[in-house]
């Protein structure tokens, strides 16, 4: 029966004074690899972190057990977990990826290669952060801005984003989270759906046609709970896991979405969508996260003070530039 390939004996390494690191620094690639699904959990979640597969990212991992010689991670229906072993290892990783991060970033700015990397839902990024680019570069005034529409909260002391802009519960934000704005949230349809439909003779009567979701039903249900009606039977309706994806499906006449200003004040405004009912309900906001080295960064609190006081303009101008409701 051959051997497991982490159990296989190591060559001895002889310290050579003129090679320092020969044959005891394991492959960078490796390492990568191995910090990736140690931070994340998932061997999966690293690939995609990463940018690779996963099955180059369980092969990196088994190199990298068959070069240290012992076992590093242990895989299960719940993901992956570190042996004491990869824990060892894990830490000083991380430790040593995390000085490499800052110490590149404090270069780059000094040799004016500076970026500035801002993480935001989506939704908000796609609708209206994008066309406030230039807004955001004269607001944080040195340094490129890169913007990634992304879900999740980055890893700061990795040095992934400067400052990320989420949205949740403001009972239950990650702590050091800054709330923003809690945005009015709003049915909306396409008039194509409404001449096959009809408008709809009563909020209680929402819950009967074709709603869109974004990840669960979780937030029509609360829009439900606050608007003071009750269900009847649980929410159905297809499931499009991002905002965008609901915001395009209402625009191609496929249902029933739920939305803010900041996302289609102007899809409103000329026509494209149409909003249901009048209604002022908040579910969920807006909010800033930032590491503890971005609370001393002059660019991210430029940024916060000019994004709290823009989406707070914005959301009050498009309620007087908003189109008649139409009443049932």
């Amino acid at each position: 029966m051959p051997r497991n390939r982490a159990s296989r004996p190591r060559q001895t390494v002889r310290f050579d004074p003129e090679r320092p690191l020969a044959g005891r620094l394991p492959p960078l690639i490796m390492l990568r690899a191995f910090e990736a699904t140690g931070r994340t959990g998932s061997m999966r979640k690293a690939a995609s972190d990463i940018g690779i597969s996963h099955t180059v990212v369980s092969r990196h991992i088994q190199n990298l057990e068959a070069w240290i010689g012992a076992k590093l991670l242990t895989a299960g229906p719940r993901g992956a977990t570190l042996t004491p072993e990869g824990q060892e290892l894990f830490d000083i990783t991380t430790a040593a990826f995390h000085s490499i991060a800052e110490t590149a970033a404090r270069l780059r700015t000094s040799a004016g290669q500076d970026e500035f990397h801002i993480w935001c839902v989506p939704g908000l990024a796609t609708r209206w952060l994008t066309p406030r680019l230039d807004d955001i570069r004269h607001v944080i005034a040195s340094g490129e801005v890169l913007l990634r529409a992304i879900d999740r909260i980055p890893d700061f002391a990795g040095g992934e984003a400067d400052l990320m802009v989420g949205f949740g519960d403001f009972d239950a934000l990650t702590e050091g989270a800054i709330p923003l704005l809690q945005p009015r949230m709003f049915p909306v349809v396409s008039p194509a759906w409404l001449q096959r439909h009809g408008i709809p003779g009563s909020l209680e009567d929402l819950p009967r046609l074709p709603l869109i979701h974004e990840e669960s039903h979780a937030q029509w249900t609360t829009w439900f709970e606050r608007a003071g009606t009750r269900l009847q039977q649980p929410l159905t309706g297809p499931r499009l896991w991002d905002a965008n994806l609901g915001f395009d499906a209402a625009m191609a006449g496929q249902g029933v979405a739920l939305t803010s200003d900041l996302m289609v004040a102007r899809e409103i405004e000329d026509g494209r969508l149409v909003e249901l009912f009048e209604t002022d309900i908040r579910v969920g906001g807006y909010y800033l996260l930032t590491s503890e080295a971005g609370l001393k960064d002059e660019r991210c609190a430029r940024f916060r003070i000019w994004i709290e006081a823009a989406i707070r303009e914005f959301e009050a101008s498009a309620r007087h530039t908003r189109r008649q409701i139409p009443a049932a």
